[in-house]
């Protein structure tokens, strides 16, 4: 059974861009890791571990999403100088 971890910046980073960046980067390697666990389920045939996978992939998704909505809005809230 795979660890959960959490996507959010370590205290001295929270809601620097270095923070978000380090969130995004983890979320994603967990994204990747979680398909090779849908892949290897559905290899088997096994319907309730690929549910299983699938599902553990959705909060995954969701925090990714989260994390490049705040770097779009940091973006728009400095603009580059020209």
């Amino acid at each position: 059974m795979a660890k959960k971890r959490s996507a959010t910046p370590a205290k001295g980073l929270r809601g620097s861009k270095a923070g978000l960046l380090l969130s995004l980067g983890s979320s994603a390697l967990a994204v990747i890791r979680a398909s090779k666990q849908v892949r290897r389920a559905k290899g088997t045939h096994d319907k309730l571990n690929t549910a299983d996978a699938v599902a553990g992939m959705l909060p995954l998704i969701t925090s990714a999403a989260l994390v490049l909505r705040q770097l779009r809005g940091r973006k728009r809230e400095t603009p580059e100088a020209a």
